[in-house]
């Protein structure tokens, strides 16, 4: 995909759309420190303007503490769910036992139906 799209969301953001009550924000690759600002500002964004925000996290292959910050900070924020959560960040969530505070879903449609 080209286009002011990308400008917008460089890097680890993909795609975000409306999905009934809330937002979809979808997110790929390795979110550390240095590659998170741009989801952050997508899902704060999403925060601030919907009582529910899914983030689609099955194309993210590595998250560290960081991203697991600003998760539990998002959490507080707004209805947060995580969809199709790969096996680095289910460790990631049962290690810290975030796993017991988010609210993990195996689809977007699951997240989006709980």
């Amino acid at each position: 995909m080209t286009g002011a799209r990308d400008a917008y969301q460089p890097g680890v953001v993909g795609d975000s759309y409306p999905a009934g009550a809330g937002w979809v924000v979808a997110a790929h690759g390795e979110l550390d420190q240095d590659t998170l600002a741009p989801l952050e500002e997508a899902l704060v964004s999403a925060a601030g303007r919907h009582p529910l925000v899914v983030l689609d996290a099955g194309s993210i292959t590595f998250g560290d503490s960081s991203f697991l910050n600003l998760l539990l900070r998002l959490h507080h924020l707004t209805d947060l769910r995580i969809a199709a959560p790969g096996d680095q960040l289910r460790r990631l969530f049962a290690v810290t036992g975030a796993d017991t505070v988010l609210s993990l879903h195996a689809s977007v449609e699951d997240a989006l139906g709980a």
